[in-house]
């Protein structure tokens, strides 16, 4: 029993030194390398084929510059608005949400871009413990490697926008027919107004919920001053903030 039990033992530390070295590595080298696939687009493209409908893909890679800043300025208003301070973790939105919940309220979530893009990325959709875990690791791996304008690059180029379509500028094709890099301060606020649900809300054609997201997301761009400032924000400049 104690020969086994040491074996299990030895392959179990073994599997986590293997893990975290390839898990820090990989962070590493997409620090600089586009993301291809994410798992979440082979899911779906499963999920395609289950449903008998033919593969859609729609994923063209684009460096942030070739992204509007009124869309990288309406994700941080509409998913994390201290998306600039935290460190991965936004733990007064956190604290909120434990709150709301407890209150027995509409359950709500308070994952940060940082997050969201260590699942989109490196993980799958899920609410266990196990994948809970293995996310905020890879939060924690991507904040100390990767910079801001980083995350937000490839948050921008891997986020779910519409039904087989991932990332900026596939979603401003599909949705407007324009580049990531043309697209208006509505059309920014319309797509940043559906992620939470991108396979039910319409950019283009949105329902009364979605234009009533996007007038909110457009007023804490006007407070913003309509461009993330990645280099010179400081906690004392923090903007003021429409009520939602």
């Amino acid at each position: 029993m104690r020969k086994i039990l040491g074996r299990i033992w030895t392959i179990l530390w073994k599997t986590i030194v293997v893990f975290f070295v390839l898990s820090t590595v990989s962070v590493i080298i997409f620090r600089w390398v586009p993301i291809p696939i994410t798992p979440l687009m082979l899911i779906r493209d499963v999920e395609q084929i289950g449903n008998d409908k033919g593969i859609v893909m729609k994923h063209n890679w684009v460096t942030l510059e070739e992204i509007s800043p009124k869309l990288q300025l309406a994700v941080v208003c509409s998913e994390d608005q201290n998306y600039l301070k935290h460190f991965g973790f936004d733990m007064i939105a956190i604290k909120k949400a434990m709150k709301e919940n407890e209150a027995g309220k509409r359950i709500r979530g308070a994952s940060t871009i940082t997050q969201q893009t260590a699942k989109n990325v490196f993980l799958w959709q899920g609410r266990s413990y196990l994948r809970k875990a293995l996310e905020a690791w890879f939060t924690l791996l991507i904040e100390v490697f990767w910079s801001k304008e980083r995350i937000m690059e490839v948050y921008l180029n891997s986020i779910e926008m519409g039904r087989g379509v991932y990332g900026a500028e596939a979603a401003c094709q599909f949705w407007f027919h324009k580049s990531a890099k043309k697209i208006t301060k509505d059309e920014a606020a319309a797509i940043a107004a559906i992620l939470p649900n991108p396979l039910q809300y319409k950019a283009n054609l949105p329902s009364e919920y979605i234009v009533g997201r996007k007038i909110w997301i457009k007023q804490q761009m006007n407070f913003w001053g309509n461009k993330l400032d990645y280099n010179t924000y400081k906690d004392d400049d923090e903007p003021s903030k429409a009520k939602k």
